[in-house]
């Protein structure tokens, strides 16, 4: 296909802000996630697993709260490529005044939840954790409109200040005896310092200006991701319902660990590729080859790195949460192996997903979820008799099952069906696979955690770069050409 130079101009540039994007993203994203996990590092040596299940009890709140506030609209803020001052303006009145109610309506309930949990002290700590939930929503705009342009420097600044302070604070009360208020403390000291520090920063100010015009059209588009993004959400926390409920804190502070472990990878790297690649893809929605191309290209990208880390991290997971947090968390490190296999998939759905968004049909993305938590529900109840461990293992289970579905309408629009998806990962899938059996069963042959750490680190690492670059991966090419962009 011929292009005019014009629109050549325009891919590059196009890139060109994609990879500029990808950098500061990984810089926010990565930066943050470091920091925090060494504060983790250093608090879950003093706190216990019980201190972290009590605020794992109420994650399922503040992330519903935190759903139902700015998953649709802040989406469709950014889709909406003639947004103006009145759009800005109205989504910003609209989630402080949902957020005010949301937060009265937790208030409210903390008794209920605390005797819920037969935990009396969830009482006090859910109506101070849930003012996160006002505090976020007045930088929700902020946060918009610096991801419809691509521009990640800002936030990467504003979190990075906010994680380092709050975490400097929040180890100082681990060893200063706060036990469980320091979690709460650290996570509201979090909120706080970055939504001020986003107002600092950003030259927008909201007008005294709201439209039921604007926020109908905008509502049409990002309620049904909003219904989407809050099934999802409640689905996700729906373990740490369940757990806290059926299991012990303690239970769920081992699974809340294993969790934070394998969403360290995961979804960091998907959460930086959909945030960028989102607002790029909205500007080319109506170039179904260019969409295809570009996808398939990303699945593979995505793929690439994901399935390999996920894969070493199951691995090398007994030494590495030994070593780290001490071997109270063991339990933690068995249960990482199967949620690793569960989140390797995270980034596939997401970019599945991120199609239907793309092409404006949030109504699809909704049935599409609706389909998924029923099945995923039903997997959930089910293993619940059998134990923990039997629960997160069957998760595997439900996501090889949704990304079917996920697929399905993607084939529909661009022609990328679940047959082409997996034929296009399965080399990086295999080599991946291969890599984990191979380090799972040599590590028992050390004694020492840190050898076992080292040896499986550097074994993993070289068995997949090597069968990459002597296979010739398509993956590493397209990474090569990505990275030598100018």
């Amino acid at each position: 296909m011929n292009f005019s130079t014009e629109n050549t101009l325009k891919e590059d540039s196009l890139k060109g802000k994609t990879l500029k994007g990808i950098v500061w993203s990984s810089v926010e994203r990565f930066s943050v996630q470091f920091v925090s996990f060494l504060v983790t590092l250093a608090i879950a040596r003093v706190l216990s697993p019980d201190d972290y299940g009590l605020v794992g009890m109420l994650t399922i709140f503040t992330a519903v709260a935190q759903s139902l506030i700015d998953s649709g609209f802040s989406q469709a803020l950014i889709r909406k490529q003639d947004r103006n001052e009145i759009d800005s303006s109205t989504v910003f009145y609209f989630n402080i005044v949902v957020s005010f109610i949301l937060y009265l309506l937790l208030y409210v309930a903390a008794p209920w939840v605390s005797k819920f949990y037969h935990e009396p002290l969830l009482c006090d700590l859910m109506r101070v954790l849930c003012l996160v939930v006002i505090i976020n929503s007045f930088a929700v705009v902020q946060r918009a409109i610096y991801t419809a342009d691509i521009n990640f420097k800002i936030q990467a600044k504003a979190s990075f200040i906010a994680a380092i302070t709050s975490g400097v604070i929040g180890i100082w009360m681990a060893y200063h005896g706060y036990g469980v208020w320091t979690l709460v403390w650290q996570q509201l000291l979090n909120a706080i310092i970055n939504t001020l520090l986003l107002w600092v920063y950003s030259n927008w100010r909201p007008q005294w200006l709201y439209s039921w015009t604007s926020f109908k059209e905008l509502f049409s588009f990002g309620s049904k991701l909003m219904a989407s993004g809050l099934l999802d959400t409640i689905y996700t926390n729906m373990y740490a319902l369940v757990i806290g409920k059926v299991f012990s804190a303690a239970s769920l502070g081992h699974y809340a660990q294993a969790d934070r472990f394998t969403k360290l990878p995961s979804s960091n790297i998907t959460g930086i590729l959909q945030r960028v690649t989102y607002p790029v893809l909205c500007k080319i929605q109506d170039d179904d080859e260019r969409l295809r191309e570009d996808y398939r290209k990303l699945l593979r990208l995505s793929a690439f790195i994901i399935f390999p880390l996920m894969c070493l991290l199951a691995g090398i997971s007994y030494p590495l949460v030994e070593l780290l947090i001490g071997e109270k968390w063991h339990f933690a490190a068995t249960l990482i192996i199967p949620l690793c296999f569960n989140m390797m998939w995270y980034p596939i759905h997401a970019i599945n997903l991120n199609l239907l968004q793309v092409k404006g049909r949030s109504d699809l993305f909704l049935r599409l979820e609706i389909i998924k938590k029923i099945i995923g529900v039903t997997v959930l109840v089910i293993s619940i008799p059998f134990g923990l461990l039997f629960m997160c293992y069957s998760g595997v289970v439900t996501s090889l099952i949704a990304l079917i579905i996920n697929t399905y309408y993607t084939g529909k629009l661009i022609h990328v069906d679940f047959i082409m998806q997996m034929k296009d990962l399965s080399a990086v899938l295999s080599t991946s696979l291969l890599m984990f059996v191979i380090v799972f069963i040599l590590l028992p042959f050390f004694d020492a955690k840190i050898i076992q750490l080292v040896v499986g680190v550097v074994l993993g690492v070289s068995f997949y770069l090597g069968t990459v670059y002597l296979l010739n991966f398509r993956e590493l090419q397209y990474l090569k050409s990505l990275l030598n962009h100018e």
